[in-house]
């Protein structure tokens, strides 16, 4: 069996300074480190973080006074850090810096006087965090029927930002209905939407075009590795989400010759090694890596553990 990974693949750069805050946090101020809701999407890299002393929370009430406390990649709404504040909590924030460039981009257009029209996933933690960072009323859509529901006046100024796990392909119809249903409407640049995703959307249909399976490596619950699979679907080859080998069931290899790998962004690249010796044991196979885009971006850690 030929076995193609995709590239890129797996772990972005906001997840890795995410990862390594909470691991320097550790280092510096001794566990345990109190982090607010999962650090990123993957039961893996929680469990690691756990056996090192981290503690994970979904409310800021359930943190001791005076624990240090990491906010996740997802971001945060302002009342969560108005909370930290008030209870005096020394905080380290993990949001990426895709996603605190969303923040900015809402208030800036929040203060000139444009209702915001977000395009995400309700419920999403990164969208929760986005509607409690942009002050005044944000309007969710995630369809193009989404738009035709609105209730806001066609000639009304009107601004659209976009989660940062969608990617240019996910919000292009999106985008083109609301400039055809609002006259004067304004939108970050679509260089502004997050590279990792639309990276690893881009190399998961070549890696399409190669392969009769593919099996995307990552959560269940992380929006990114579902829209992976979800790509390598709507292209016509059988596509599995899977958190690690013990996830592979070798029905969906039957009569396949070749086999796509690829990771969403949370995924480390140590689970994509456990699918290759899950598919090692079943028969022999051979490893390619596709040509790719090399990642070479690097987000800063906070100050206050760049000296650890």
């Amino acid at each position: 069996m030929e076995i193609y990974l995709a590239q890129p693949r797996g772990f972005c750069a906001g997840v890795i300074r995410a990862i390594e805050i909470v691991e320097r946090a550790l280092e510096r101020y001794g566990a345990p480190v109190y982090v607010r809701h999962e650090i990123v999407h993957n039961k893996h890299v929680v469990e690691t973080l756990k056996a090192k002393g981290a503690i994970f929370v979904e409310e800021l009430s359930e943190v001791p006074d005076g624990a240090m406390t990491v906010f996740s990649a997802h971001g945060v709404a302002r009342t969560v850090e108005e909370e930290a504040e008030a209870r005096g909590l020394p905080v380290l924030d993990a949001t990426c810096p895709l996603v605190t460039k969303v923040h900015n981009q809402g208030r800036r257009y929040v203060a000139k006087g444009r209702t915001v029209i977000l395009i995400g996933h309700a419920g999403h933690p990164e969208v929760d965090g986005t509607l409690g960072q942009v002050p005044g009323p944000i309007h969710i859509v995630q369809s193009i029927a989404d738009v035709a529901a609105l209730t806001i006046p066609m000639d009304q100024p009107v601004a659209y930002i976009t989660q940062t796990t969608l990617s240019v392909d996910d919000t292009r119809d999106i985008i083109s209905a609301l400039h055809a249903r609002f006259s004067d409407i304004q939108g970050p640049d679509t260089r502004d939407i997050c590279y990792a995703t639309q990276n690893r959307q881009s190399a998961v249909r070549d890696l399409s075009r190669l392969v009769d399976v593919i099996l995307v490596v990552g959560a269940a619950n992380s929006s990114n590795s579902n829209r992976l699979r979800e790509i390598g679907t709507e292209v016509g080859v059988a596509s599995y989400l899977i958190a690690d080998g013990s996830q592979l069931d070798p029905e969906w290899l039957r009569g396949a010759r070749t086999v796509g790998i690829t990771a969403g962004a949370s995924a480390p690249e140590v689970l994509v090694d456990d699918v290759i010796e899950t598919l090692r044991r079943i028969g022999p196979v051979s490893v390619s890596v596709l040509p790719g885009l090399e990642e070479t971006i690097e987000f800063r850690l906070p100050a206050e553990l760049t000296a650890v």
